[in-house]
């Protein structure tokens, strides 16, 4: 038996956890990633899972149905529970676990109470300035994934064109500083010592993050030797232009 029941992917948006996590299910033997508690709302989680509330039902036993319903989705075919966690949706998430788990002293005995033994694996991207410029980007235009080929696979608003605005790219820079900080104190609270990768990692070598990712969780590295890329990069010209717009527009508002 694997050593571990369950992993958790610690992360924040445009950090490659998307490629990372279509990857992992390409295994079949990995589970399922993904953001199984994103929105900050029980109501947006029963209808996730297409659960409905029960008349006279307590909180932490509706809580405990949309757990289980995760546990399910999130093992798809194999018998490792597999969760994206992003960081803005982490605060809320804790609360309704300790609802669920109670009499545990820290957020790792109940993540541990409730998915079993976890591997956790932290996912952050260096550069936070391209992760703002993607982040401003992805919003603006509508597009947040393409596949190597070029077709796209995940629109969430009709095209429109990117226009340079340093209030929203100072706001996500800043946004995605205080996010790593952020994890960063939980594994030193918690004592965690998360698998680290980076988002230069997963891009310039995917099939080796995966292989790493797979030994380490103890399960057959040979899943990983079919799996290709099914993302790709969505940084451009424009993209480098705005980095170095940005940088100057913040050199100069500093020396102001």
């Amino acid at each position: 038996m694997p050593p571990f029941r369950s992993y958790i992917l610690c992360t924040s948006p445009r950090s490659g956890s998307t490629l990372l996590c279509t990857m992992l299910r390409a295994t079949r033997v990995a589970g399922h990633p993904g953001s199984h508690f994103h929105a900050p709302s029980i109501e947006a989680w029963l209808e996730e899972f297409g659960l409905s509330r029960k008349a006279g039902e307590q909180s932490d036993q509706t809580l405990r149905r949309v757990f289980d319903a995760a546990i399910q989705r999130g093992k798809g075919a194999s018998n490792i529970f597999a969760l994206r966690m992003q960081r803005h949706s982490f605060d809320y998430f804790a609360d309704q676990l300790r609802l669920i788990a109670p009499g545990y002293q820290t957020d790792r005995d109940r993540l541990e109470a409730v998915f079993g033994k976890t591997l956790f694996i932290y996912l952050r991207r260096d550069d936070k300035i391209a992760q703002a410029i993607s982040y401003v980007k992805a919003q603006q235009t509508g597009l947040w994934h393409r596949a190597p080929d070029g077709r796209e696979i995940e629109r969430l608003k009709p095209p429109s064109e990117p226009i340079y605005d340093f209030g929203l790219l100072r706001e996500a820079y800043d946004t995605f500083v205080r996010y790593e900080e952020q994890w960063l104190g939980w594994f030193q609270r918690e004592n965690i010592s998360p698998i680290s990768l980076t988002y230069d990692d997963v891009s310039h070598d995917p099939t080796g993050v995966l292989h790493r990712v797979i030994t380490a969780l103890g399960l057959d590295p040979e899943a990983a030797m079919h799996v290709r890329p099914g993302t790709a990069r969505l940084a451009d010209t424009l993209s480098r232009e705005w980095a170095d717009r940005f940088k100057s527009d913040l050199a100069d508002r500093e020396r102001a």
